[in-house]
């Protein structure tokens, strides 16, 4: 086995699965994909390092612990169309692509947006959509099955809650540094949503 090869292997049998990340189709994608190929050059050999990578305009890569778990969570069907809030390096978007019908990634940095695009260029990947956006200006003229944040929120935003599917679930990691708890959000009706605490962390807010 490649060094690569042998950092991956650890990344997912001595980090992640240890996360409590058992789905073996999670397991298999975040195999599949590599990560080294989505981080800066600088930071090459952290790529499989439960840090956060440094990108562009204070973003930073989740750390594949916090990646895994949200994989999981939110349970992505191969017919589900996705949104994902912050596009950072395309590593994420790459992942959620390779298990969903089509991913809408948006951020408010046109930097951080073709730092991803040259990124997911390399995977040969039909299925992905980038736009310049902010958070703000999502609303629910267009309905996803899932919609995953990578950075943290003070508060969930009402926009994204009403931008789901019946039945859709929202990942989201809210609250103030040192404590941030990671909760998924799922819609159960017009006017309900149900919210589940899946673990504290602590992470930069969203840019934009």
């Amino acid at each position: 086995m490649t060094n690569s090869a042998v950092a991956k292997f650890n990344m997912i049998e001595q980090q992640i699965r240890p996360w409590e990340v058992l789905d073996n189709q999670v397991l298999s994608v975040l195999d599949t994909v590599n990560r080294e190929d989505f981080v800066p050059a600088p930071y090459k050999g952290l790529a499989y390092a439960d840090c956060q990578i440094p990108l562009a305009n204070g973003v930073r890569m989740l750390p594949p612990t916090v990646e895994g778990r949200m994989l999981q969570a939110l349970l992505i069907g191969a017919d589900d169309r996705v949104l994902e809030v912050g596009s950072g390096c395309g590593y994420l978007t790459a992942c959620l692509a390779q298990l969903a019908q089509r991913v809408t990634s948006i951020d408010s940095h046109g930097d951080i947006i073709e730092f991803a695009r040259a990124n997911l260029a390399k995977c040969g990947l039909d299925n992905v959509e980038l736009a310049e956006m902010s958070l703000a200006q999502v609303d629910d003229s267009l309905a996803y099955d899932v919609i995953a944040v990578t950075a943290s929120l003070a508060r969930v935003p009402d926009n994204l809650r009403q931008a789901l599917t019946l039945g859709g679930r929202l990942f989201v990691i809210v609250g103030q540094s040192p404590v941030m708890e990671a909760l998924l959000i799922t819609r159960v009706s017009e006017s309900e949503w149900t919210t589940q605490s899946l673990f504290e962390t602590d992470l930069p807010r969203l840019g934009g």
